[in-house]
């Protein structure tokens, strides 16, 4: 579903905005749920709470799309699973497929009949937009990355990915960034090998990684999440606190306007009430493009 958008559909009245904002959120990359291999063009947007849906967007931000991979894809909790794929091999395959059709598309003389959903995976095979992919288990995480070899490009980010542990080192190689989960696991049969130091590891094998969220509650939790690694490794304060300040921004491609302080970027800011890492902490004043928000 590489033609869906989620700039189409976003909500500025949405309450999870303000409640965000509340827990120091000024950014969120919104995507699209995981049940489709290619799934549709995510949106990065800032909490401008008030502001219509065109002005949530970031601007000039590199174009984005949600992949997936594992039990959300081959639909395991299914009774009565009727389509393609159902199998992890099956995945791999549908990848295959939409990129062998892409490039035959490419390759069509002008005036031929436009495809929405080819379009978008041209747009990755030229390097135009980049690929946030839902993972899991170490062998499918191998085997997007090896698709994506095969076809000349590189996965941008992995996300939630609770066996990035394992193959860090093959990551690294490939270029890829880990944005992951602190501490969920047992919530479905490919989480088992979960382990509370993955983000540490991963980090120690040189990737760029950050700690993200898919629940509205979560979300506005994320310095505590943070914390997690502090507690769980002898990870660095200064070290969490990028998981969720300036290392998602670098995965991003928005790091030169936000995710630190630096003169010139955005003054996209929050005043903490205690060490930002701590349980006690609260955010005082969320701040996007110098307006105080909350």
């Amino acid at each position: 579903t590489s033609e869906a958008r989620i700039a189409d559909v976003l909500d500025p009245e949405d309450i999870d905005i303000y409640r965000q904002l509340s827990g120091g959120v000024t950014s969120s990359h919104i995507l699209h749920g995981s049940c489709n291999t290619i799934g549709g063009q995510t949106q990065l947007i800032k909490l401008r709470w008030g502001a219509s849906a065109e002005q949530l967007k970031f601007s000039n931000w590199d174009p984005f799309i949600k992949f997936a991979l594992g039990e959300n894809v081959k639909r395991s909790y299914s009774q009565t699973n009727n389509r393609f794929p159902d199998t992890r091999m099956g995945v791999e395959e549908v990848l295959t497929d939409a990129f062998t059709r892409a490039r035959e598309y490419e390759k069509l003389p002008a005036g031929k009949r436009r495809d929405l959903e080819l379009d978008a995976l041209v747009e990755i095979l030229n390097k135009k937009r980049f690929i946030t992919c839902h993972s899991y288990v170490q062998s499918e995480i191998t085997s997007m990355m090896r698709v994506a070899e095969k076809f000349g490009f590189s996965i941008n980010t992995f996300t939630h990915i609770l066996e990035g542990y394992k193959v860090a080192d093959k990551m690294k190689v490939h270029g890829a960034n880990a944005s992951t989960f602190s501490d969920w696991w047992a919530y479905k049969m490919e989480v088992v090998d979960a382990i509370p130091q993955n983000a540490y590891l991963m980090q120690k094998a040189g990737l760029n990684v950050a700690i993200n969220s898919d629940d509205g509650e979560m979300a506005r939790r994320l310095n505590q999440e943070a914390a997690k690694s502090v507690k769980y490794t002898d990870m660095s304060e200064e070290d969490a606190l990028k998981m969720v300040t300036l290392n998602p921004a670098i995965m991003l491609h928005v790091a030169n306007r936000t995710g630190s302080i630096k003169t010139g970027k955005d003054a996209d800011l929050v005043l903490w009430s205690d060490n930002p890492l701590s349980i006690y902490a609260r955010a005082e004043k969320t701040i996007v493009d110098g307006i105080v928000y909350f």
